[in-house]
């Protein structure tokens, strides 16, 4: 990526708990010591200066976000944003607060990531964002093997991480239109590959440990990979 370009690292955090059986979004569960989000934030932020890192929360979690994140020392420059209804809603939500920066300029890379992959390291971020500054657009993808498939396919298959990384203008603009048009993408890709097919966006190797905590015993696994120190 070049020297000069500008990151904005925007962590979702603003999902509810009903999968994994809390009242509260998972992301605010403890994953020795520090709160799950604290660690994606922490790794969002660990190889960039002077990017702008926001999370994304749900309203009625304020209070108690704020403290986590104090709790956790974490740097009081992470920006707080509302959430919406949906996780595309959200990210548009995401993109509108920082809209003025990237209109002036002064973003020029936006990484999307799941608050609830840990996981993901700080060396993943850089690589998502050097591929997005080079081509557009950049996801980490693992290939499927064909015995995780309920049916045989030609053509190669491969499940989708994050963070996602686009150039930030278009991004904003394909957010823009989408609401206009009604369409909600199921991750950011879709809604740069609907709106923008133009785009390249390219596949950086994805990480088996970067999984998405979605249920307790995923939590479980993710004690054990983090060291307790």
């Amino acid at each position: 990526m070049s020297s000069q370009s500008k990151v904005a690292s925007i962590v979702l955090a603003a999902g509810s708990g009903t999968r994994f059986g809390n009242n509260i979004n998972k992301v605010w569960l403890p994953l020795h010591g520090r709160h799950i989000i604290s660690r994606s934030l922490t790794n969002a932020a660990a190889n960039f200066k002077d990017a702008r890192i926001i999370v994304v929360i749900n309203p009625d979690d304020e209070e108690f976000a704020r403290k986590a994140l104090a709790d956790d020392a974490m740097p009081s420059s992470i920006e707080i944003v509302y959430g919406g209804g949906t996780r595309h809603e959200s990210e548009f939500n995401a993109l509108q607060y920082l809209k003025p920066a990237i209109i002036a300029g002064e973003i020029d890379i936006v990484l999307i990531h799941d608050g609830a992959r840990p996981l993901a390291t700080p060396e993943l971020f850089s690589a998502i964002a050097d591929e997005a500054a080079q081509h557009g657009g950049a996801i980490p993808t693992i290939a499927l093997d064909s015995r995780e498939m309920d049916i045989a396919r030609e053509e190669t298959v491969a499940r989708v991480q994050t963070p996602q990384g686009f150039r930030a203008q278009p991004l904003l603009a394909a957010y823009e239109q989408s609401v206009k048009e009604g369409f909600v993408g199921t991750d950011t890709a879709a809604c740069m590959e609907k709106y923008f097919p133009e785009v390249k966006i390219f596949a950086v190797p994805g990480d088996v440990l970067n999984f998405k905590i979605t249920y307790p015993q995923d939590l479980a696994i993710a004690e054990l990979l983090i060291p307790t120190k």
